[in-house]
């Protein structure tokens, strides 16, 4: 399909030469062109610019036209952390939150990824690829064109397989780009509380070798954190995945100071995520790595914690991606509009800092920002056309509003 897209009031996050990364000061740029076109041809960005500078001439063979006048064309976010592939949900653990209970206080219950593991556990692959798929659907009409997808709640061998098994389907089934992360070190199971080694050995030994014979994964994660993952255990699970071509993705200080960042950018992750508790030595890692800190104000927000420096690290010079943390426990929603939403207004940062965060930076953090983030001739066509607006800096402000009026993914225009 060819679409043309005229009359855009605004086509924001434009590259004539693409970069994989934004960082520091330059989060607060953002280039944009005002009375623009943009053409799409075989799924691919072909070319944009402005009104004036449209030769229809060159636009031959069928195509179909879509008048943007008084609205914004943006490239699709890229939600680099979630967990949405569950079972069921957890709303009853929202309310012990209400009554106070901390998330490690619910998980030393058995709650938290322990009860999603039961849920998931009594449910078939079926019925969690309808489920999964439901939410795929959602995340893209809201305007999500990417997304990382992590495991986790298996916690066996046999379960975590299910998850990564829904996960590729997704990647075949849907139009959205997907990236498979395995996070079998996401809790240690009941059955293995006071024998944490042994559950690691089975992670390194079985599940490991398990996923790359599969080809499930792009990624590996361990949440290395208080109370979960050390960092003996993490550099362990991170080596081994290193050995089936599987980079690291860090839960990394969301609880407290645990050496997560900086053992993320030893191993060289793609990114460290949470990032809650951050002080200078963490900044100090990050500085030159290729490491992407990464942000989940989505699980600060629900679980009112603490929200991390991020004044401070983009002063220092730090990129910076937000993500949605789209789970059943400390973030159920994977509505990334609203995560830019809370960028500035609890984040503090500028409508271009966010845009930045949730486009290039988000895709860098999934490995795409070499087809994905922005709007560049060559990039995969995922976009979209927003309602009349009168600024870009209104869609983090109307955080209560839908404002996404058309989804364009792999060059087609998705019906909702």
């Amino acid at each position: 399909m060819r679409i043309l897209i005229k009359n855009i009031k605004s086509l924001i996050q434009v590259e004539e030469k693409p970069k994989l990364l934004v960082r520091g000061k330059d989060m607060a740029k953002l280039k944009t062109i005002t009375n623009a076109y943009l053409l799409i041809e075989n799924g691919l960005i072909h070319s944009f610019g402005k009104m004036s500078g449209l030769n229809m001439k060159k636009v031959t063979g069928a195509y179909k036209e879509i008048d943007a006048t008084g609205k914004f064309v943006f490239p699709s976010f890229c939600d680099s952390h979630t967990h949405l592939v569950y079972a069921g949900s957890r709303e009853i653990e929202y309310i012990d939150k209400i009554h106070g209970l901390s998330y490690e206080e619910i998980a030393k219950r058995g709650g938290g990824i322990l009860n999603s593991s039961k849920l998931l556990h009594k449910t078939s692959e079926e019925s969690l690829y309808e489920q999964s798929l439901k939410r795929i659907r959602e995340i893209m009409m809201m305007g999500t064109g990417a997304v990382e997808i992590k495991s986790g709640y298996g916690l066996t061998t046999e379960d975590e397989i299910k998850m990564l098994r829904v996960i590729k389907r997704l990647k075949e089934t849907t139009p959205l780009t997907i990236k498979a992360t395995f996070l079998g070190a996401h809790a240690v199971p009941a059955e293995y509380k006071g024998r944490q080694a042994e559950y690691v050995n089975l992670i390194i030994n079985e599940m490991i070798p398990m996923v790359a014979a599969e080809d499930l994964a792009d990624y590996i994660d361990v949440f290395c954190d208080r109370g979960f993952f050390t960092v003996e255990d993490t550099e362990r699970i991170l080596m081994a995945g290193m050995k089936y071509g599987l980079r690291a993705k860090i839960h990394a200080n969301e609880l407290d100071f645990s050496g997560g960042i900086q053992v993320g950018v030893k191993y060289n992750a793609l990114s460290v995520d949470h990032l809650e508790y951050t002080g200078d030595a963490e900044i100090k890692s990050l500085l030159h790595s290729e490491t992407m800190p990464t942000l989940l104000p989505g699980a600060a927000f629900f679980l009112g914690m603490v929200d991390p420096p991020v004044r401070k690290m983009i002063d220092a010079g730090l990129p910076i991606a937000l993500a949605s943390d789209y789970n059943p426990g400390s973030s159920p929603s994977g509505n990334m509009k609203f995560i830019m939403s809370l960028g500035c207004v609890k984040l503090r940062l500028l409508p271009e800092e966010v845009i930045n965060a949730v486009t290039i930076n988000g895709a860098y953090a999934m490995g795409v920002s070499d087809i994905l983030g922005s709007i560049a001739a060559g990039k995969k066509a995922n976009v979209f056309i927003t309602k009349e607006i009168p600024g870009y800096e209104f869609m983090p402000y109307a955080y209560g509003s839908n404002l996404i009026e058309t989804v364009i993914l792999n060059g087609n225009l998705i019906k909702k």
